[in-house]
């Protein structure tokens, strides 16, 4: 192997809420999805002293490296071992390879406290045992260091399920709880200055004690145990949250916090949970809540009114899908998801209108042709599909743009309407 190295609320006005749909349209077919490995680039900004090594290809070093966006000297916290022939045909040993990579990253970045070795499809392909490495890198390096592993091939996955599989390996280094009264954890990696916002907000509540994870340091792992409360913060952490409940964990299920409606009904599940007064609730929501009324007020003009079509990319969809319909106003037409989780978005999806198709994986030509002959006012897609419809005369937005940007939060709402707001504008003033 060879080292490609980046070192170098209550909601007063929202429709009632509408029984789950019955009948899902199921589809098995040609998709168009990233990989998970793409989850590295937050997750590395996330988690400070983490770094990701990824056991895999060049088109999975240049993949991360286009996604990211960062030039070789700009120090990140990932790099890529790169598996060349003589790995792949059996010549050389990958372990001692791959021990000897591992070397050189902690040479150079001797900081590190928590390294993950990502599996990819190369190395799963030559099935590359990357548990037993990390068991036995662990016990060389530690124990300051502390060496996991988990799934980022793009093999019947979707790129935010890389999240989902580093976080649920993460659930291992989670002490034994130690507190004897309820304590909330908000699970799914957040920008640092949202994480501080709802911080803020939960410690204005009242709240005792509030843990994040995965936290900003290794080290700030949150005991999890029967006296966890948790609030998933992303609606792609199905494997995550089933893993927290293995452990005793409680889930506290709300709709996500994107938009006005969104996040006061994800606050308001925490404030219920832990008997917070709806005095002491409201107040400390309501200034929040109307900042983001107002905020999306000005798109919902835009957006009023309009349809929308959502490919399956993220599994954020049927969350977008219910802040469409339910604060701007716009119409979906269909709702898809590469997986569907109902346990874990039926809040969402009983908030949409009657007569949307919610559909789980893909068939991307049959779902190109229901959407040609829809010909909705903005496609939400992959960047796979957005080119070619916008050359045939449709609106699009990048469904990852949804991932990488900041967007829950009361702060985040007029942010958020406005990534959809945009390519209709556009659209429009182009005369298309």
């Amino acid at each position: 192997m060879t080292v490609l190295n980046l070192l170098a609320r209550r909601a007063e006005t929202a429709p009632a809420a509408r029984p789950l749909p019955t009948e899902v349209l199921r589809q098995r077919g040609q998709r168009e999805v990233f990989c998970g490995l793409t989850g590295i680039v937050w997750l590395h900004r996330k988690i400070q002293d983490a770094f990701f090594l990824v056991v895999g290809s060049r088109t999975c070093a240049h993949l991360i490296q286009s996604a990211a966006g960062v030039m070789v000297f700009a120090e990140p916290r990932f790099a890529t071992a790169i598996m060349e022939e003589r790995d792949l045909a059996g010549m050389a040993d990958p372990n001692e390879e791959l021990d000897r990579v591992v070397a050189q990253v902690l040479e150079r970045r001797p900081d590190i406290r928590l390294l993950f070795l990502v599996g990819s499809c190369p190395s799963e392909v030559i099935k590359l045992d990357l548990s037993r490495a990390a068991a036995r890198l662990s016990a060389r390096h530690g124990p300051d260091l502390r060496v996991l592993n988990y799934s980022g091939s793009g093999i019947e996955t979707t790129f935010t399920e890389g999240e989902d599989a580093c976080l649920t390996a993460m659930v291992d280094l989670a002490p034994v709880e130690t507190a004897t009264a309820p304590h909330l954890v908000v699970v799914g990696s957040l920008p640092d200055i949202v994480e501080d916002q709802f911080r803020r907000l939960f410690s204005a509540m009242g709240l005792p004690r509030v843990d994040f994870f995965p936290p900003r340091r290794a080290a700030d792992i949150p005991e999890i145990g029967p006296q966890t409360r948790f609030l998933l913060a992303q609606p792609f952490l199905g494997a995550t949250s089933q893993k927290l409940e293995d452990r005793g964990a409680q889930p506290l299920r709300a709709p996500f916090p994107f938009g006005a409606e969104g996040t006061t009904a994800w606050l308001q599940a925490a404030a219920d949970a832990f008997k917070i007064s709806p005095a002491v609730f409201n107040s400390v929501v309501a200034p929040g809540r109307e900042r983001a009324k107002r905020a999306l007020a000005r798109h919902r003009e835009t957006l009023q009114g309009k349809s929308v079509f959502l490919f399956p990319d993220s599994q954020l969809e049927p969350s977008m899908a219910r802040f469409l319909y339910e604060e701007l106003d716009m119409r979906p037409i269909e709702v898809g998801t590469p997986y569907l989780n109902k346990e874990l978005v039926s809040c969402e999806i009983s908030r949409l209108p009657s007569g949307v198709v919610l559909s789980e994986g893909q068939d991307v030509d049959r779902q190109l042709d229901r959407c040609r002959a829809a010909k909705p006012d903005l496609t939400i897609c992959g960047l796979g599909l957005a080119n070619p419809l916008e050359r045939e005369g449709l609106a699009t937005k990048w469904s990852i743009e949804l991932v990488f940007s900041p967007v829950h939060g009361f702060d985040q709402a007029g942010d958020l309407a406005g990534l959809f707001a945009r390519p209709v504008t556009r659209h429009a003033m182009l005369g298309v």
